[in-house]
């Protein structure tokens, strides 16, 4: 069974994220800010990450970051946000994102979004 983390600040997001990924059965994880997440990806090595852009604590690019850079960074990272910017999008890819998915999403496109980074 394939497993996601999902890193959003926002209970109705993780709560809506979950429901869409248990039907596609994945295993779930969620944490509220990069910080906490990336406490979790060292207790849990999840196969995707629907991570969010803003975020207290720790933004989204800065997990991103420090995930990539901690060498066992092997999840696909699907950016899951408001931020629609082409500098925004640039940004995402060039630190290590995989995909990006504008908020709200629905279950077609965030399974769009796991096929083409190859986790279903």
């Amino acid at each position: 069974m394939k497993s996601c983390l999902i890193v959003d600040d926002s209970k109705v997001i993780r709560k809506v994220a979950r429901h869409i990924l248990e039907t596609l059965q994945f295993q779930v994880d969620e944490a509220s800010d990069g910080t906490e997440a990336l406490d979790r990806c060292t207790e849990f090595a999840p196969d995707v990450i629907l991570l969010d852009w803003n975020m207290p604590v720790m933004s989204g690019m800065d997990f991103l970051r420090a995930y990539r850079a901690s060498g066992a960074a092997s999840a696909k990272i699907i950016f899951c946000t408001t931020e629609n910017g082409i500098g925004h999008i640039q940004a995402a890819i060039d630190a290590g994102a995989d995909e990006y998915v504008m908020k709200p999403f629905d279950r077609e496109t965030l399974e769009t979004k796991l096929q083409i980074v190859g986790c279903i």
